[in-house]
């Protein structure tokens, strides 16, 4: 009982934070409490990959299709959709009655706008827009998308359902440039997000957008209906993973998204409270490179690195618990179509003298490697291994600690490290994020138009262009196999095993879904 009721003055602080901003809920209102994997400081789900910002996206805007619990691509936003016998025009229809969270409706020109920004920034958006002929206006519901070839990925991009989503917004607001941050963030989407209740560090509040028009469909991923049944939902900060166990424990917050695997046992012994596992396909680790600098600009040097890691000990400390973890040489997700080890099975081995005399060929100097090391995430506390082990292979290696925002705002900055730049950092990608060459956006090698990290490699390019352009699922396998061979003689990231985060939440809280992101549409609260 002592430790249920340590809570902090921070804690209460926080739980509290709406009410001491003078705009509490009414007493007869449902809100969920909830505390999310990482505060929220950004608000422009175009601008990063970074989930805590997509889920905030996921509340506030809605999308043209959603995947399924069974990762088939369904219609959203739309009424209907067709192809010409070409392959060549697509036509959309939007569903009548999407309206704004300012009462504007929801037009084909909004939807063209969004589409541009979204794939200027994200590498399926930019694969599909090197496609694209143009975007156009028929009337105020119906729009084309016309081609200068046939593409196969068409629906599958526009459907993505994480990092970037092609989230739709006003067309004054996205008109924003790509290179620039939105200002303004209304929606179409099951909530409404209270920019004069957001307190970096403190509070993010969602309230229930009453003109929202689900679809009929049940609810099932990010697809079907999104019938909100709680009035308001409040992400509570708090850093400290005891404090938040504490918190779930005495009923004061709902739901803890990514509660702490060292207290999961504390928690699966309270009856009140139900652990499980929403993102079934689970996640990935991942070590990014910027290729712009030395040493990582020499790609022989990041080869060493392949050499110098292994996946277990991440996997091991990360979640440690062996009914979460998988071991997994492939970069495209095992347990999917797309698997194999082909260009692995000798890496990710911890081979140490392969990794210095790999060094040695490349004629590395000892530069040292800036290691950006995020020390608020579950992710980026694994940072210290990459170190250990990196320097056992031969590296030198400077760790610099900072929160996960911090590693966010600087991984844009392409500066040389010594001027404020970075060579790598410890992130995740939600498995649905990584099925496939084109998807996965650690694998776009196109120079500038690259994510961050900028790898720069016409061979993976060629490759994934033609994966696009086929609809044969052998043929497409073959190039995936030789996607992932090229990623081992060209590394732009080191996938680093295969995991599951189970949620934990109060045993009121009933009908989370099944999905890549954590979604408070349906979720009902007795």
């Amino acid at each position: 009982m002592r430790l249920v009721r340590a809570m902090t003055a921070a804690t209460i602080a926080a739980l509290s934070a709406a009410t001491v901003l003078g705009q509490p809920a009414a007493a007869q209102d449902k809100v969920l409490k909830v505390v999310k994997h990482s505060d929220l400081k950004i608000l422009d789900p175009h601008w990063t990959t970074a989930y805590i910002v997509r889920n905030h996206g996921y509340m506030v805007y809605d999308t043209l299709f959603g995947m399924d619990a069974q990762f088939k691509i369904q219609p959203q936003m739309l009424e209907s959709w067709k192809v010409s016998d070409d392959k060549l025009i697509y036509t959309f229809t939007l569903r009548e009655g999407l309206k704004f969270h300012d009462g504007a409706p929801v037009t084909g020109e909004d939807v063209i706008a969004s589409l541009k920004r979204w794939g200027s920034r994200d590498s399926m958006g930019q694969k599909l827009m090197s496609f694209a002929k143009g975007l156009d206006a028929i009337d105020a519901r119906t729009f084309t998308l016309t081609l200068k070839e046939p593409y196969g990925l068409v629906i599958e991009s526009l459907g993505k359902p994480s990092s970037l989503v092609p989230f739709i917004m006003p067309a004054r607001v996205a008109a924003t440039p790509g290179t620039q941050q939105i200002s303004e963030f209304i929606g179409s989407g099951p909530f409404v997000f209270r920019r004069d209740l957001w307190r970096p560090g403190a509070i993010a509040v969602y309230e229930k957008f009453k003109d929202y028009k689900p679809r009929t469909e049940p609810a099932s991923s990010v697809a079907g209906g999104k019938v909100v049944k709680v009035d308001r939902v409040e992400w509570i900060a708090m850093p400290d993973p005891q404090t938040t166990a504490n918190a779930l424990l005495a009923g004061e917050i709902d739901l803890i998204e990514q509660p702490s695997m060292e207290l999961l046992p504390l928690l699966e012994r309270d009856a009140g409270i139900v652990i499980a596992d929403y993102n079934k396909l689970g996640s990935q680790y991942n070590l990014r490179f910027n290729v712009l600098h030395k040493p990582f600009d020499n790609p022989k040097v990041r080869q060493a690195v392949l050499y110098a890691l292994n996946q277990r000990d991440f996997l091991i400390a990360g979640i440690g618990d062996e009914r979460y973890i998988r071991v997994c040489k492939a970069v495209f997700i095992c347990g999917t179509p797309l698997a194999t080890d082909a260009g692995f099975k000798d890496k990710l081995e911890s081979d140490f003298a392969k990794s210095k005399a790999l060094l040695k060929e490349a004629g590395y100097d000892g530069t040292p490697v800036v290691l950006l090391f995020a020390t608020d995430t579950n992710t980026g506390r694994l940072t210290p291994i990459v170190k250990s082990l990196l320097e056992k292979g031969g590296f030198t290696v400077d760790m610099q600690a900072m929160d996960w925002q911090s590693v966010i705002s600087r991984r844009a900055k392409r500066d040389p490290p010594a001027s404020g730049g970075w060579h790598a950092f410890m992130t995740s990608w939600v498995s649905v994020d990584l099925l496939d060459p084109i998807m996965t956006a650690f694998v776009s090698a196109n120079c500038d138009k690259a994510i961050f990290g900028w790898p720069c490699d016409e061979t993976l390019e060629k490759l994934r262009d033609e994966f696009a352009r086929s609809a044969d699922p052998e043929r497409r396998k073959a190039l995936a196999e030789a996607v992932q061979v090229r990623l081992s003689e060209y590394p732009t990231h080191v996938h680093l095993g295969q995991f599951n985060l189970p949620t934990a939440r109060r045993k009121n809280i009933s009908a989370l879904l099944e999905a890549p992101a954590p979604l408070f549409w349906n979720v009902e609260k007795k």
